[in-house]
């Protein structure tokens, strides 16, 4: 069957790595910027290596300039999300990328996307909220600023903190200041892990953090006793398969530990990361999860459910998302 209709939940989606390559080319165009090296003769992102998809990333944002493009950008995502059954998503919005962390401007920007959500909404029946993320290789102490642009912006719409980035640099517990901040602020709180760091940075996120959501956590399955935790903690994993193969973190879908890990009775959902990077969409994760493990509509149900009680959302909205994932 087509899954495309079928109502998703998705937990994991960094704002500007959902951006659509051709409204990034647009942008370029119309501000006049070189994006040489950024998408390939298809007109595609191309990148070699995770280090590399940072760098791709951090310059295809550069088109990014305003709150009004960002408030763009949120609509175009909206509205791809919508056509792939999203009736609900959450993304990672990075001060560091809107006004450079600096309050004021940040709420600027945030006001922008905040509407075009409301308008996305409205028109397409699909439901945002934000998740303010610092950069884990910007360090420590950038991660403080945004942790407190998070505070003070914190409410219905701002509802989590979290962390991205690259895995290699520092530990978790390097970022405790900023996770304490956010948590004091009334924010649910998740963090990269488990992806390139390894089963330990699993660990780190658990007892350094202790966050209630992990990003990817994958890697959690070389770790039987971690899988364990995980399992009695009932702490959700964002797993991003098609990112994970595209990444190499696994070959093909048939080799992800997604299936494992459920079965271990961990709690699992399934988002797309950064959706035009990787060439998915929540349907193609959807599809290809079928064709590798054999789910069907009783296992996406489950996992929609497991996401909507994980979403950082207040529970007027969890009920009313609930609502529509049960009639449907």
């Amino acid at each position: 069957m087509s899954w495309k209709d079928f109502p998703k939940v998705e937990l994991h989606m960094h704002l500007e790595g959902a951006a659509p390559p051709a409204f990034v080319r647009g942008l370029a165009q119309e501000k006049n910027i070189d994006l040489t090296g950024v998408f390939d003769e298809r007109g595609n992102y191309t990148f070699r290596d995770f280090v590399h998809f940072l760098q791709v990333y951090e310059a295809a944002t550069q088109v990014l300039k305003t709150p009004e493009d960002y408030g763009r950008l949120t609509l175009a995502v909206l509205e791809q999300c919508a056509e792939n059954g999203v009736i609900y998503a959450e993304s990672f919005l990075s001060p560091d990328f809107c006004g450079g962390r600096d309050v004021t401007a940040w709420k600027e920007y945030l006001h922008a996307m905040q509407e075009a959500a409301d308008q996305a909404e409205a028109q397409m029946g699909i439901t945002l909220r934000g998740i303010v993320t610092c950069i884990r290789h910007f360090g420590p102490e950038k991660a403080r600023e945004t942790a407190l642009c998070a505070a003070e912006t914190a409410g219905d719409w701002i509802t989590g903190f979290g962390m991205g980035g690259d895995e290699g640099m520092g530990r978790q517990g390097d970022f405790a200041w900023a996770f304490d901040c956010a948590r004091e602020a009334g924010l649910r709180l998740t963090t990269h892990a488990g992806e390139f760091g390894g089963p330990e940075s699993v660990r780190q996120a658990i007892e350094d953090l202790k966050v209630e959501r992990i990003g990817h956590g994958v890697r959690a399955i070389e770790d039987p006793a971690l899988v364990d935790i995980l399992a009695e903690r009932e702490i959700v994993l964002e797993v991003c398969p098609g990112s994970n193969v595209v990444l190499g973190l696994y070959p093909r879908f048939a080799a992800h530990p997604i299936a494992k890990l459920r079965e271990a009775g961990v709690k699992v959902t399934v988002s797309t990361d950064d959706p035009p990077f990787f060439n998915t969409t929540m349907t193609r994760e959807y599809e290809e999860l079928e064709r590798a493990f054999g789910w069907g509509a009783e296992d996406f149900a489950e996992l929609n459910r497991i996401a909507i009680e994980a979403a950082f959302c207040d529970e007027g909205t969890r009920k009313r998302i609930k609502q529509r994932l049960e009639q449907a």
